[in-house]
């Protein structure tokens, strides 16, 4: 039988826990040792995956006016303006933001030297608020600038600030049109003015000659309350004559009409008069005039006659002529 013999160095203590120690690293390099062992040892949770377990909170907005004074403090002045009109963008802005972003911007352009960028600032903060003071604690270079701002603005009238307009009462004209007139006369027309404010500044008469045409402009007379216009007879013709009425303020601008250009007031005008004869006869002292004469006149042969028997005071045999006559009382 064959007995192994450990040379005499190999007894040593310290070469067994080499040994030992190699052969332990080689089971570790086999990949079947190391797969066996990562199954067998349960996953170990660190500080950090333990921490990344738990939930998060959403992260913070930043507020852009306040990014945006921090960036004025430490003298980033282009990048305070852009952060700043980011912010004047928002459309959930306070009054107080506004004031708050105009003041940051104007103190921005104020410092770069941006003058005309630096009044619209300033304008636009006193738009939303008229009475702000600049702080006293600002230098006198950014007050100074404030005071001239407003100065200005203040003497054009304060642009940019709605003006709430008094309700006006309205201007009434009220006339009655004629209903016939003969052609050739003058036709006198009145008409009564309300204006409980006084901004009627004048009133123009438009009339023309027939339903078709041009209209033809004359200025009224005014007389308190009272309008006067005349339609001369030469533009009286048959069948009709339009016209209708504007009433003007102190600018010019049409604050009232009685009629107009597409639907005009109309008087009717008849093709001729309906007047007979007039023959004046002295009855009694007065002046009496026939209006209307029918029949026929025995004068001088000018008129037909009619036979008739005899009767009271006619002469046989003579024809007699018959006259109707309507007779009115004529003014002398």
């Amino acid at each position: 039988m064959t007995r192994f013999v450990m040379p005499a160095g190999m007894k040593r203590p310290g070469f067994l826990i080499s040994l030992v120690a190699c052969l332990h690293m080689i089971m570790l390099a086999t990949p079947a040792f190391a797969q066996s062992q990562a199954q067998q040892q349960p996953p170990m949770i660190g500080p950090a995956k333990a921490q990344s377990a738990k939930p998060t909170k959403p992260a913070q907005p930043v507020d852009l006016i306040q990014k945006g004074q921090a960036q004025f403090d430490e003298q980033q002045y282009e990048e305070s303006i852009q952060t700043l009109s980011a912010a004047l963008l928002r459309p959930s802005n306070t009054q107080t933001q506004k004031v708050e972003i105009y003041r940051l911007l104007a103190l921005n352009y104020i410092t770069l030297g941006r003058k005309d960028e630096a009044e619209n600032a300033v304008r636009g903060l006193l738009v939303q608020q008229p009475d702000y003071e600049i702080p006293a604690k600002e230098s006198p270079r950014f007050r100074d600038f404030f005071a001239q701002a407003r100065a200005k603005w203040e003497a054009e009238g304060r642009p940019g600030i709605a003006k709430e307009e008094p309700t006006q009462k309205p201007v009434v004209l009220k006339h009655g049109s004629p209903t016939q007139v003969d052609p050739g006369s003058n036709v006198e027309l009145r008409a009564h003015l309300d204006d409980p404010d006084g901004r009627v500044g004048s009133v123009k008469l438009y009339y023309r000659s027939g339903s078709k045409g041009d209209f033809t402009e004359a200025m009224a007379q005014v007389d308190a309350s009272t309008v006067h216009a005349t339609i001369p007879g030469a533009s009286i013709k048959p069948p009709v004559v339009d016209y209708y009425f504007e009433v003007l303020d102190g600018s010019g601008a049409v604050i009232a009409s009685r009629g107009d250009a597409s639907s005009p007031l109309r008087i009717a005008v008849p093709e001729g008069s309906s007047k007979g004869w007039v023959l004046p006869v002295a009855i009694g002292g007065s002046v009496l005039g026939a209006a209307a004469i029918v029949g026929v006149l025995a004068l001088a042969g000018v008129f037909k006659s009619s036979s008739g028997g005899g009767g009271g005071g006619t002469t046989p045999g003579r024809p007699m002529s018959t006259v109707s006559v309507s007779i009115g009382e004529s003014s002398r």
